[in-house]
C-alpha cells in the first residue's frame, strides 16, 4: 500500500499557520478514564478530582460490548480520542464530549497522538490473537484511516518521538519491536534480547533521549537509548515486580510510574540509577492498569480494572511470576486517612490519585466496570 505522505505535509502546513494551537490558560483540564466492562468513559475534574460527566456509548448507538480501551488527549484539551476493542473503531470526541468523528480498524487497543502533526497512530489489542501485523495512522482532522507494515505479530506496545518523525511498536509475542518513519513508513526492526518478555506498552523521556517498554513475561522494564531514534539500542532491564503496565514518564525527566497488575500495586523506577525507588500503598488496588500525569506533572493517576477485570490471556503457555519484594516506602509523611479509605469497599474500578511530591495517595475515586485506559493532556 502507498503511504499518505500527505499527511505530514498537511499537519505540518497547519503547525506553521498555528491551527494546532497550545491550550487556553483558562481553560479546564480533564482526565478521561475509559470503563471496558461497561462501554462508558467518566470525565473527571482535575481542580476538583470529581466526575463531571460519564459518557455512555450505548446512547450514541454503540453496543455494550464496545469495550473502551484506551484514551489520548490533543496538547490543546480540545478533542479526545477513544479506540473501540468491540466495534473496531477509533472515535474523536471534542471538549464538550460531542462525538465528531470516527475510523475503523480492526480490534485497536493502544493509542499514540503525534504532539507535532495532525496525525494519531493505533495499535492492536492485546485481546486479539492473530490480528493483521499493522499499527494504524489516522488524520485527526479527517478521521482517514490507513495502515503501516511492522512484519510482526501482535503489535501492542505503541508510542510517538516527542519530534513526530519516528513512531516505535513492539509485539506481544516475539521479541521485536520497530522504529517506523512517519514520513516514508520505512522501518527499522530490533531484536530485543532475552525470554519473550510480551512488551506491553512504552514511554519517551521528555527530551527523547530514552525509550522504556513494560516486560509482563519477564517482570522488567526495558531500556533504549534513542541517541539516534531510528535506531533503538537496547541498554539493559531494571527488574520491577509482577507484570508491569502502561508507564508514564515523571516530568523530570528521569523517573517512570506505573502498576504492577500482577503485585497491585504501583512504583516509581529510576530509570538512571537502575532501580524501583518508591513504592506506592493504594488502597483497593487491584489489577492497576492505566497511568497518566496531570498537565502540570504534579499528579499521578491510575487506573484499576477491579473485581472481574482484564483477564491475562497470550495464549504463551505458563508463567512464573515472583512477588514483589521492594524495600516499603515510608508512608508516615502521607496526609490522607489510610484506616478511612481501606475501610471503602471498592466493588468495581477505579482512579487512584498520587501526589507525586509528597508521595501520598490523596484519593481514590470509584468508576465502572473493568477501568482501563487513562488520558490527559501530557506536562509541558
Amino acid at each position: 500500500m502507498t503511504p499518505m505522505r500527505s499527511f505530514a505535509r498537511r499537519a505540518a502546513s497547519a503547525a506553521a499557520f498555528g491551527l494546532l494551537a497550545t491550550a487556553p490558560a483558562a481553560a479546564q483540564d480533564y482526565l478521561y478514564a475509559t470503563n471496558q466492562g461497561e462501554a462508558t468513559v467518566s470525565v473527571i475534574d482535575i481542580a476538583t478530582l470529581e466526575v463531571v460527566e460519564t459518557v455512555d456509548l450505548t446512547a450514541l448507538g454503540f453496543s455494550e460490548n464496545a469495550k473502551p480501551h484506551h484514551v489520548v488527549v490533543e496538547p490543546d484539551g480540545a478533542h479526545w480520542y477513544l479506540s473501540l476493542i468491540g466495534e473496531n473503531r477509533v472515535l474523536k470526541f471534542d471538549r464538550d464530549n460531542v462525538l465528531v468523528g470516527q475510523g475503523e480498524f480492526e480490534v485497536p487497543g493502544m493509542l499514540s497522538l503525534d504532539p507535532v502533526h495532525d496525525l494519531l497512530y493505533v495499535g492492536r489489542s492485546m485481546s486479539a490473537v492473530n490480528p493483521p501485523q499493522r499499527i494504524g495512522v489516522i488524520e485527526r482532522s479527517t478521521m482517514s484511516v490507513d495502515e503501516i507494515e511492522v512484519l510482526f505479530p501482535r503489535p501492542h506496545a505503541l508510542m510517538v518521538h516527542p519530534s513526530g518523525d519516528l513512531v516505535f511498536s513492539a509485539s506481544l509475542g516475539v521479541n521485536q519491536m520497530a522504529a517506523v518513519d512517519a514520513e516514508s513508513w520505512d522501518l527499522a526492526l530490533v531484536d530485543v534480547p532475552g525470554e519473550i518478555h510480551a512488551l506491553v506498552q512504552f514511554a519517551v523521556s521528555p527530551d527523547g533521549s530514552t525509550l522504556v517498554g513494560t516486560a509482563e513475561l519477564t517482570n522488567d522494564l526495558l531500556v533504549f537509548d534513542l541517541s539516534d531514534p531510528a535506531a533503538p539500542a537496547f541498554v539493559r532491564s531494571i527488574e520491577v515486580g509482577s507484570r508491569p503496565w502502561h508507564p508514564v514518564y515523571g516530568r523530570d525527566g528521569r523517573h517512570v510510574y506505573f502498576g504492577l497488575k500482577g503485585a497491585n500495586s504501583v512504583v516509581e523506577v529510576d530509570v538512571e540509577a537502575g532501580r524501583v525507588s518508591r513504592t506506592f500503598d493504594v488502597p483497593g488496588a487491584d489489577q492497576p492498569h492505566g497511568s497518566a500525569l496531570s498537565p502540570d506533572g504534579r499528579l499521578l493517576f491510575v487506573s484499576n480494572n477491579g473485581p472481574g477485570g482484564m483477564a491475562m490471556d497470550h495464549g504463551d503457555g505458563g508463567m512464573d511470576h515472583g512477588a514483589m519484594d521492594h524495600d516499603a516506602m515510608d508512608h508516615d509523611a502521607m496526609e490522607m486517612d489510610h484506616d478511612a479509605m481501606d475501610a471503602v469497599s471498592y466493588d468495581s474500578g477505579t482512579v487512584a490519585v498520587i501526589d507525586l511530591d509528597s508521595g501520598a495517595v490523596v484519593k481514590v475515586i470509584p468508576l465502572g466496570a473493568n477501568t482501563t485506559g487513562l488520558g490527559a493532556r501530557y506536562p509541558r
